[in-house]
């Protein structure tokens, strides 16, 4: 039986402080700026706001490398703002949750400072330090998710850190207790500060294989693959755990874990522990590597609707009376959606509906990124020295220096560098799109004069209004909430469909995904003419007693009863 939650009836939007709104025009998105706008994010029709970290940091990697855990960084403001912030969100009767940073710190961080000092210092155990080994080579060949190694020796000591991300973000060591709890006393300090839960960034990296043994070497490759040794590993569930009695158990708040390669199992497994939820949700990444060429991101191949659908019949049924699902396509680490899995030109504007049909008509969360709800596209900088994403910057110098061309590795960036996704918020054709009065920390997208929140709003066909249009549906009608996923033309490979079914009420969700004319029928009792359509992305539908022709990206629901 579904247990009815707070958080399974929400809708998400994402913010990325830096490039949302400059409220003190020094190019840098900002506290304030955020305040200032959240009469905007209440009228979309959203319940929940997830901030990416505001916390101190030298901004390495954007805010994921934070130096202190219990302050603001200086360029979003101070603790009186994000107070400030939390009070006027939940005013407007939104909630907030937090980016939970815990499986590394910054370098800068005071732990780690006094941490490298020596061999024998109290906080020596607070990150995983290890000999190096032949001939004092790195103590494992794993990869970082950045580029070259996951170790960086220290001469101070002689010794080696780990860091799976960038070398200013070493892993904190979970098997510490006293690391563990540090960490979960800081976690009580924000919720009683009045935020709502956690995104809890990388999760499941956080417990190792003690062994460090190496990772299998890719082919042609210069590391091997650590992944098998560093995700969800040995104590995971039991650290997980140990937070849950320790600070979630003890709030009414929503939790949602980053879990690469965790699958469904995991995701039930750690969903509720003695009736409990310990993980609400989990972000998978299953979806995010569907255009991917084995599983490099770098690398592109066509996306197969097959696959996408598999992937949801597997979650959604998977996890159906047993856990719940976190809905998305896109966020601050990903390409924008309409240029990934749409048509960022021709088609804008219908594959962008596609895509907040589909997403809203889903079991679990959804979770806009900002700009998602106006149709955002990619970015296509013509400079590398444009470019701001230090994963982008190390594939750049990383490729050319293996002689590739220039030219190559640029339209790999264009694709999927990070960078597209944190061009500033498009607020209106004024300088800058109306995020900065300033020089904006990262260029604006060139497009933003017909791309934008104050066109959006003004506009009764825009995407904007459509997505406004389909949060209200959705909380109108607990059955796209709650109710029971069954796909049918299973076998198509242009068409999306899925009946969603709760209690009596039964609705029907077509979607053409491509960019073709289709003919279709559809194998209910009904005809579709005698049902009522509550929503399409073109202005009709084109009904016949069998079926519809559909035209490209259209996508449309029906109540059936």
């Amino acid at each position: 039986m579904i247990k009815k939650r707070w958080w399974k009836e929400a809708v998400v939007y994402q913010i990325y402080p830096r490039s949302f709104y400059d409220s003190n025009q020094d190019g840098i998105g900002d506290l304030k700026g955020i305040i200032e706008k959240l009469d905007y994010i209440e009228d979309l029709g959203i319940d929940v706001i997830w901030l990416c970290p505001i916390y101190k940091s030298p901004n390495a990697d954007n805010g994921y490398d934070i130096s202190d855990y219990k302050s603001v960084m200086d360029e979003f403001g101070v603790l009186n703002d994000l107070e400030r912030l939390i009070e006027e969100i939940h005013k407007r009767s939104m909630k907030v949750i937090f980016d939970l940073v815990v499986n590394h710190t910054s370098d800068e961080h005071d732990w780690f400072i006094k941490s490298r000092n020596s061999l024998d210092n109290e906080y020596r155990d607070y990150y995983i330090w290890r000999e190096g080994k032949d001939n004092n080579k790195p103590p494992t060949n794993w990869e970082s998710f950045f580029g070259g190694s996951t170790w960086t020796y220290d001469s101070k000591t002689d010794q080696y850190y780990l860091h799976l991300f960038a070398e200013k973000q070493p892993d904190l060591n979970w098997e510490n207790k006293e690391v563990r709890f540090n960490i979960y006393d800081m976690m009580r300090w924000w919720l009683d500060k009045g935020i709502d839960g956690f995104r809890m960034d990388v999760i499941n990296m956080i417990s190792k294989d003690q062994g460090f043994p190496d990772g299998d070497k890719t082919p042609n490759g210069d590391y091997g693959d650590g992944k098998p040794y560093f995700l969800n590993g040995p104590c995971l569930y039991e650290y997980i755990k140990e937070m849950g009695e320790e600070v979630l158990f003890n709030y009414d708040i929503m939790t949602v874990g980053e879990t690469l390669d965790f699958g469904v199992e995991n995701a039930k497994k750690f969903s509720e522990v003695n009736g409990k939820e310990l993980l609400d949700m989990v972000f998978h990444f299953e979806l995010m590597s569907v255009d991917c060429r084995d599983e490099n991101k770098w690398r592109k191949k066509d996306i197969n609707l097959q696959e996408i659908k598999r992937i949801y019949k597997k979650w959604n049924q998977g996890l159906y009376e047993k856990g719940w699902n976190a809905i998305y396509l896109g966020n601050h680490d990903q390409p924008r959606i309409v240029s990934r899995f749409g048509n960022d030109e021709k088609y804008r504007k219908k594959s962008a509906k596609m895509l907040a049909t589909m997403m809203l008509t889903m079991p679990g969360t959804p979770f806009i990124y900002q700009g998602e709800e106006i149709g955002m596209t990619n970015v296509s900088f013509n400079d590398i020295g444009k470019y701001r994403d230090i994963e982008t910057i190390d594939h750049y110098r990383i490729e050319t220096n293996k002689g590739r061309s220039k030219g190559r590795v640029m339209k790999e960036i264009h694709r999927v560098s990070r960078d597209n996704a944190r061009t500033p918020m498009q607020w209106n054709d004024d300088l800058n799109a109306g995020f900065t009065q300033s020089t904006p920390w990262i260029n604006v997208n060139s497009n933003y004069k017909e791309i934008n929140v104050e066109k959006s709003i003004n506009d009764p066909d825009s995407i904007y209004n459509y997505y406004q249009n389909m949060i209200k549906i959705r909380k109108n009608n607990l059955g796209l909430i709650y109710g029971k996923y069954k796909p049918i033309l299973e076998e198509h490979n242009s068409i999306f469909s899925y009946i969603r079914k709760f209690n009596e009420d039964k609705y029907l969700i077509i979607i053409n995904f491509f960019g073709q004319n289709l003919s279709i029928e559809i194998p209910i009792n009904k005809k579709l003419k005698e049902i009522d359509l509550i929503i399409s992305n073109y202005k009709d539908a084109i009904l016949n007693d069998k079926g519809l022709s559909l035209r490209p990206y259209e996508s449309l629901m029906f109540k059936l009863s």
